[in-house]
């Protein structure tokens, strides 16, 4: 794998720490080049547990075509992103070019808004459950469930086996 393939991973106020720590660093650890786009680059996005963390790329900078992978990551951020026209569009275009798309814990609810659950299997922290029913999904609940190019974790107890199945994933993907 060359080191021109790019991950990217979305983030707002309040996201779950774990959740973008732990995919980012085994992601780079795998050669992959990790963008964190957020709506600006000036603000300190802080997690929920503490956790500062800086966008270098902003959402109005990037495109579908610069990536083969998206990492969505749950806490209370998605709330936040969710509202994001571009942060959807971002989500949308990556999924018509069938690259995996990781969503773990609230971040479902951000696949919700791209409107790209109906019929596929997910899982998803349990309070958006009836969310993702109501948008056409099938709910289960696993540590990761995979559909297509939708990869889905419950919580960061899950990151383990959401990321494994993330870079297996990214490994089948001819960029």
């Amino acid at each position: 794998m060359s080191n021109s393939q790019k991950v990217a991973i979305l983030i707002d106020q309040l996201f779950q720490d774990s959740e973008v720590t732990e995919p980012k660093e085994a992601l780079e650890k795998a050669g992959f080049v990790v963008d964190i786009i957020g709506p600006n680059t000036t603000e300190e996005y802080i997690g929920k547990k503490g956790a500062k963390i800086k966008a270098n790329k902003t959402i109005d900078s990037v495109s579908a075509n610069d990536y083969v992978g998206l990492v969505i990551p749950g806490g209370w951020a998605p709330d936040k992103m969710r509202m994001n026209e571009k942060m959807i569009k971002l989500i949308s275009d990556i999924n018509s070019k069938k690259y995996p798309i990781a969503c773990i814990c609230h971040g479902g609810s951000m696949l919700v808004e791209a409107n790209i659950v109906k019929g596929k299997k997910v899982t998803s922290y349990a309070s958006i459950k009836t969310d993702l029913i109501n948008a056409g999904a099938q709910w289960l609940d696993k540590e990761v469930v995979i559909d297509g190019n939708l990869i889905t974790s419950r919580t960061p107890t899950d990151l383990p086996a959401f990321c494994s199945e993330f870079l297996k994933a990214l490994s089948l993907v001819k960029a």
